[in-house]
């Protein structure tokens, strides 16, 4: 039995920092969540600079190729996407979600969220997203942030995105890096009101 009726989205952009996106799957999975996936043209070059691997564009090998990385063979449900696929039920306001989290997500992406771009099927996701008035949360993946970043990024907190930068907290002793990435997925995770990653949260001063 699977963890909801409906399904969360999970955009992949191109930006540097694909382990949020595998730790996000792999999470989601175990916790035996629904997810449809859809990656970016440009992660497919973001696997082979940060990892020299290359992601399968069909999707049911793309399917194998994120469980093979988040190392969850079999729990959960995940259906990939084709970047392309403009016509796929996600990009409609009649398909139910949980919400979308966009993880990492690129400057790029922001600027084209902002002013009402969608030129591919995650873009075109969000959208319905905002138009739907339902919640949809980017984790931005840069530094600095340039004024037109800033501005961008003020534009959709105003019509209701939750911005969750990738800033991890030391508060909860991390002890390795995948301890500072799974910090900022659970709080990205808050936004949609899901608690499957073990996390020390802070209880206030002893």
């Amino acid at each position: 039995m699977s963890n909801t009726t409906q399904p969360l989205i999970l955009g992949v952009s191109g930006a540097s920092g694909l382990i949020y996106a595998v730790r996000a799957v792999k999470y989601l999975l175990a916790a035996d969540y629904q997810i449809e996936l859809v990656a970016s043209k440009s992660t497919y070059m973001v696997w082979q600079a940060e990892q020299n691997i290359r992601m399968p564009s069909e999707p049911k090998a793309q399917e194998q190729f994120w469980r093979n990385q988040a190392e969850v063979p079999t729990l959960g449900q995940l259906h990939c996407h084709p970047w392309s696929d403009v016509g796929a039920g996600i990009a409609s306001g009649s398909f139910k979600t949980l919400g979308m989290i966009i993880m990492p997500c690129s400057m790029s992406t922001v600027a084209k969220l902002a002013v009402g771009l969608s030129s591919d099927l995650l873009e075109r996701a969000a959208d319905v997203q905002i138009k739907e008035s339902r919640k949809l949360v980017i984790v931005p993946r840069e530094t600095p942030f340039s004024l037109i970043h800033l501005r961008n990024l003020t534009t959709l907190a105003e019509t209701g995105v939750r911005v969750v930068p990738a800033i991890p907290a030391w508060y909860h002793n991390p002890q390795s890096i995948e301890d500072l990435v799974d910090f900022v997925i659970a709080r990205a995770f808050d936004q949609l009101d899901i608690d499957c990653i073990p996390l020390k949260r802070w209880q206030g001063h002893i």
